[in-house]
């Protein structure tokens, strides 16, 4: 798949452009690469919080469906082992 790069102008208000330019001269960097990079660790963080809403909703629809679940005091145990010389295996949905 090729990359196309296609140039996008959004309007910012001064003292945003002021402190874009600040910071790039800061980092050493242009404050066309900051925007970017702003961007596009938005993008990621918001898709992976919606991924996360996706799974949790599905997950709740198959619990809702099945009734099968993990009970707290079982996980807990679970995750108190972690690291230790009696790590337990994770416990399984019933």
């Amino acid at each position: 798949m090729s990359t196309q790069i296609k140039p996008m102008a959004i309007k910012l208000p001064q003292q945003d452009r002021d402190r874009l330019q600040q910071l790039g001269a800061v980092k050493k960097r242009s404050a066309h690469w900051l925007a970017k990079e702003a961007i596009t660790q938005f993008l990621d963080r918001e898709e992976s919080a919606e991924r996360f809403k996706e799974e949790s909703a599905s997950r709740w629809d198959q619990h809702c469906h099945t009734g099968k679940s993990v009970p707290h005091d079982a996980v807990m145990q679970w995750l108190e082992s972690w690291g230790t010389d009696n790590e337990r295996e994770a416990p399984k949905c019933g």
